[in-house]
């Protein structure tokens, strides 16, 4: 199994993840502004059990071995980086909102958080790129079964992000009403967001396949 260190390293590595904007967070807070923290809580499990099958199919091999097949990891790597540049240009665009701004959304059901956290987090490119990029340098093969490595570092992962963005639902109403009694603070965390948004997508779509 992984040492404590390289567990502790992994774990930092996923704070960032959970930090860094993307689909996952938008959908949490835009829920949770709009149906309260019950629904943010029912589609975070939906998003992280679509995380979870994620991490079982790097863990296996299933997902090196798509981006083993030519052109598959440039059309995921281009979508995505399409996706976050649409939800930058969401942010910059003149009368853009930003993440936190409360907005009108239907109630929707439980079975319907869940089902959309789940696609949200599953078809998440950002954490299919994090697992194949970032999980295979911290397996070592002389410390015991690489399968079950890759899950105890998964389920690091997979816990660091519920308690993140547990965290965020929690604090996504207050936030929200100081943003909105503060509008310097609006206008900058929208475009902090936006920028950070653009240059992942950036970053993305320049990535090269080595």
């Amino acid at each position: 199994m992984p040492t404590l260190e390289t567990l502790l390293i992994f774990a930092a590595l996923s704070l960032g993840l959970a930090a860094t904007p993307g689909p996952n967070m938008l959908y949490l807070v835009s829920r949770s502004l709009a149906q309260g923290v019950g629904a943010g809580m029912i589609s975070l499990i939906g998003c992280q059990c679509g995380s979870l099958v994620i991490m079982l199919c790097a863990a296996a091999g299933i997902t090196a071995a798509l981006f083993a097949i030519p052109y598959a990891w440039d059309v995921l790597r281009i979508g995505g980086a399409a996706y976050l540049a649409f939800l930058a240009w969401q942010c910059l665009r003149p009368g853009g909102q930003p993440i936190f701004a409360a907005r009108p959304m239907p109630r929707e059901p439980a079975s319907r958080l869940f089902g959309v956290g789940f696609a949200t987090a599953a078809l998440n490119p950002k954490v299919a790129i994090f697992y194949v990029a970032v999980l295979p340098p911290f397996i070592d093969p002389a410390r015991g079964d690489v399968f079950l490595q890759g899950i105890a570092l998964g389920a690091v992962q997979i816990a660091i992000a519920i308690i993140f963005d547990g965290l965020l639902i929690l604090g996504a109403a207050g936030v929200s009403r100081f943003l909105s009694e503060n509008p310097a603070w609006m206008a900058a965390q929208r475009w902090i967001l936006g920028g950070a948004l653009a240059l992942i997508a950036l970053k993305l779509a320049t990535e090269s396949r080595a």
